[in-house]
């Protein structure tokens, strides 16, 4: 594993420590008047989630872990977890659903991805910034209930629930965000 200066440090940045493979989130370095300099960082655990507070010294050493990013096609759901296949090889492979997280939400067959692997394990999935599902079941808007920003809940052809309008029905296509997971507005049919 190639080591990484702790002056090198950069937003994003992949790290394998001892606890962990670890994103840095944010990071500072700090040369105080008396003493020597150290970098204090802010890590994010890329398995669990969990966030991490660290100060190193100033030109300490850390193992950087290499994330390779892959385009993958979703194929279908299977009993051990989601199939992808490599776009480039044709090579299937099976994700266990932990690795994916709030993803699988957003995920139809046939939806294109990039898997973030690390030693042949998915670590994370780079979702586009919104996505574009159908809506499978919800109550219907009620006449003259016309509350402005008046929301109700909406089951989406993966599974996944969001609050909608009251003006949204079934079948309608609908864009929702990935990173919050909130309704955008009403896709084209």
């Amino acid at each position: 594993m190639p080591a990484v200066s702790t002056n090198d440090l950069k937003n994003g940045m992949s790290l394998d420590l001892p606890e962990g493979l670890f994103s840095v989130v944010e990071f500072q370095h700090v040369k105080p008047g008396k003493g020597g300099a150290f970098v204090r960082t802010k890590l994010k655990n890329v398995r669990t989630g969990a966030v991490l507070e660290r100060t190193y010294r100033a030109d300490e050493k850390l193992d950087q872990a290499l994330i390779d990013k892959r385009e993958m096609q979703y194929l279908y759901p299977d009993g051990d977890g989601p199939v992808f296949m490599d776009t480039t090889d044709y090579e299937q492979i099976t994700a266990p659903r932990a690795a994916l997280g709030a993803a699988a939400g957003y995920l139809k067959e046939g939806d294109s991805v990039v898997l973030q692997m690390y030693g042949g394990e998915i670590v994370g999935v780079d979702l586009p910034a919104a996505v574009e599902l159908e809506v499978t079941q919800t109550e219907p808007g009620l006449q003259g209930d016309r509350v402005s920003g008046a929301r109700k809940p909406a089951t989406l052809e993966t599974g996944l629930q969001v609050q909608v309008p009251l003006f949204v029905d079934i079948g309608d296509r609908i864009k929702v965000d990935t990173r919050s997971g909130e309704y955008l507005t009403r896709a084209g049919s």
